[in-house]
């Protein structure tokens, strides 16, 4: 860093430098517009309705209608008729296995997963992803069905008494519903599922489709990772055959190992003996699959033969009967009539599907733009909210439970040619077809090993610790988003893991704008640029001008950090210097009334300080600075105000429109006693600032600036 003392005008050059004018844009004025005038044309715009707009609502509230009639018939349909009979396949042993993370039948899984892959080929935007069952949605629904079901009096799953002794307690509860447990637990998820899907609804209709860019990648990863170990820790009595209930409230993670551990010695054999041997079948073979993929046009169904050949075992070697195995038991063939969900009992779990909401829809928009990004088409977010919101609200009525976009069976879909959301609908074909017939034929397959299939399916998210090191060598503050957001998610509370990581968010953003330092600036040798002097060499600064520039929006939580920033960077805090000044003065006063002492001289070195003092002008960059809002604007005019009093002239430079605005509003500049403003100019350039402050200095000249 050195000084350019070329840069400091003389008063022989004064007269050549006065004729340097700064530039001067002009400002596009606005009409005016009375709020009357702004109802009116929002009105007109979203009340209107003609024709044309009503063709394009409908076309846009129904994307089928859209792109079915331009479907590319022999480039598309081999890939979709292929992707959908995959997923489809993949589905049927996965719809059965979740149905066990949210303590529901058998038969609801495939009727969920049915349901939601027919409406989000009809109402969904994205061409890629399969809607259906999420193991974290799941999870979140289970944990709300066993609430409701203790409160409303039924006894484990698992205790010494039937299915229908429990209906008898709840016909004396104030529901006065008269069925059994299975019968109560699919009404609690399929009304958490109706008044989520309706919290979806009424965010596409107000239109808040952005939200989910408050959900960031790291957070979402980090609450999928812990709720992913709760999961896992939630299997371990399938695995081992244990008859206990799932815990209720927070730290439900610590509770389920405590149960476990203390039930160790109740472990079925059987069912042990048969998790060891399909983990070590689907463990590799997935593993094969994963390695292979590019190889393999199809990935191999490990999971549907290990439940075809667990099932065929179990049924001949009479598992459930001789060793005590838990099956998934009578899974009836067809549709049950549709019914209303329990409307008292939406304000009970009004929270829980709140959060539900956000994670379905946030999980669904994000991958619905990932792979849209990747095959280079757009998806409606708002769209998307509908979508999602209806695929919960009508199967709502058909005894389902929640769903959302699945990132496995996503990738599956589009690594087997899937084009289009006719894939979709051959998957549904594929459900039909097991609801409609193959149903019954699992009635004994084993509980342990929808468990091992559950456990096998949350590799990729357990992977994510592996990622932990590489992770915080890119960025810091989202590893710490996603540490906080899963320890949160797993040890504590699954719904509060998400509210944490958004709250952990929200102030990360916040401290970086605590943060921001003020910078000190330098001119580039050969050029009129302006850098860190602290970051680039060969800088030069100007003698007597001080440029600056603060990389944050100034406003009431950084006000006081800008000021103190400033002042300590410029090596000139006016308020400490007004201090020692009035403290001189003061000891001045009273030396005078002793004759005979006489100031130092320190003292005197001291008070002729600020007259001989080298910083003239401080010249604020404004280009970093996005915003101001009344403390950020009351800020700049305290710093303004207190440098004057020293005789330092402050001026901005490269200020945004909206902070010239904001200035102009907050009443930067004072008012004459004419009534008007003082005399501005606008600096649009920090070399013009500088020029500007340079001249006043040689012609002692004070006229306001303005940036």
């Amino acid at each position: 860093m050195t000084d350019a003392d070329d840069f400091c005008p003389t008063a022989e050059d004064g007269a050549e430098s006065d004729q340097q004018h700064p530039l001067i844009l002009q400002r596009v004025q606005e009409e005016p517009k009375s709020w009357q005038t702004t109802v009116s044309n929002r009105l007109k715009k979203n009340c209107s309705c003609t024709p044309k707009k009503a063709k394009s609502k409908i076309l846009g509230f129904v994307p089928i209608v859209k792109w079915l009639p331009r479907y590319q018939l022999k480039e598309w349909i081999l890939g979709d008729v292929m992707s959908g009979l995959i997923v489809g396949i993949l589905l049927v042993p996965q719809s059965i296995a979740y149905s066990l993370l949210a303590s529901q039948d058998p038969i609801y899984g495939l009727y969920t997963s049915f349901f939601a892959s027919i409406i989000y080929a009809l109402l969904g935007t994205s061409r890629h992803i399969s809607v259906g069952i999420f193991g974290v949605l799941c999870l979140l629904v289970g944990q709300v069905v066993d609430r409701e079901l203790a409160l409303a009096g039924y006894l484990p799953e698992n205790s010494i008494l039937s299915s229908n002794d429990s209906s008898i307690l709840l016909g004396n509860s104030s529901f006065g519903m008269d069925c059994d447990r299975s019968c109560y637990a699919i009404t609690v998820g399929a009304t958490v599922t109706f008044t989520a899907g309706v919290y979806q609804v009424l965010m596409g209709i107000f239109q808040v489709g952005f939200v989910s860019v408050y959900l960031s990648d790291s957070l979402l990863s980090g609450f999928a990772t812990g709720a992913s170990l709760t999961i896992l820790t939630s299997q371990f009595k399938y695995l081992l055959g244990l008859k206990i209930p799932r815990p209720q409230g927070w730290f439900t993670l610590f509770k389920t190992w405590y149960s476990v551990l203390s039930n160790l010695q109740n472990t079925n054999a059987c069912d042990l003996v048969t998790s060891l041997v399909c983990l070590m079948i689907l463990l590799p073979t997935k593993e094969l699959n994963d390695r292979f993929k590019a190889k393999l046009k199809a990935p191999i169904p490990f999971e549907l033969f290990v439940v075809v050949i667990a099932t065929l075992a179990s049924h001949f070697g009479n598992f459930n009967t001789d060793y005590g195995s838990g099956v998934a038991g009578t899974i009836p063939t067809g549709f049950l009539p549709p019914q209303m969900p329990l409307w008292s009992l939406i304000p009970n779990v009004a929270v829980d599907a709140f959060s539900i909401a956000i994670v379905g829809f946030a999980i669904t928009v994000s991958l619905s733009e990932m792979f849209a990004k990747k095959h280079g088409y757009t998806v409606d977010a708002n769209q998307e909210m509908y979508a999602i919101g209806f695929c919960n609200i009508l199967p709502s009525f058909f005894r389902c439970f929640t769903t959302s976009a699945a990132l496995t069976k996503t990738l599956v879909k589009e690594s087997t040619g899937c084009q289009t959301q006719i894939s979709g609908i051959i998957s549904a074909l594929v459900l039909l077809l097991v609801l409609l017939v193959i149903a019954p034929l699992f009635y004994s397959l084993q509980k342990c090993v929808l468990a091992v299939i559950i456990l096998v399916n949350l590799r990729g998210a357990l992977r994510k610790f592996l990622d932990i090191p590489s992770m915080w060598r890119v960025n810091r503050v989202d590893t710490s988003i996603w540490l906080i957001t899963m320890a949160t998610s797993a040890l504590v509370n699954t719904e509060l893991g998400l509210l944490v990581g958004v709250l952990v968010s929200a102030l990360c953003v916040l401290a970086r704008t605590q943060q921001a330092k003020v910078l000190k600036l330098g001119r580039a040798s050969n050029r009129e640029y302006y850098e860190d002097v602290s970051s680039y060499r060969g800088l030069q600064t100007h003698p007597g001008v001080a440029v600056f520039r603060y990389d944050a929006p100034i406003y009431y939580a950084n006000q006081s950090l800008f000021k103190k920033s400033l002042y300590k960077s410029a090596g000139l805090d006016p308020l400490k210097e007004k201090s020692r000044v009035m403290k001189f003065k003061n000891k001045k006063e009273k030396q005078q009334d002793v004759p005979d002492v006489k100031p130092t001289h320190e003292e005197e070195a001291g008070v002729t300080l600020m007259e001989n003092k080298s910083l003239r002008s401080v010249v604020i960059d404004g280009s970093s600075i996005s915003f101001l809002d009344t403390a950020g604007v009351n800020a700049l005019k305290e710093v303004r105000k207190d440098y004057a009093e020293l005789g330092v002239k402050v001026v901005l430079a490269q200020c945004n429109t909206s902070v010239l605005d904001s200035l102009q509003r907050g009443g930067y500049y004072p008012k004459t006693e004419s009534g008007g403003g003082e005399e501005t100019v606008i600096f649009y350039t920090i070399e013009d600032a500088v020029h500007y402050v340079q001249n006043l200095s040689v012609a002692n000249g004070d006229h306001d600036s303005k940036c």
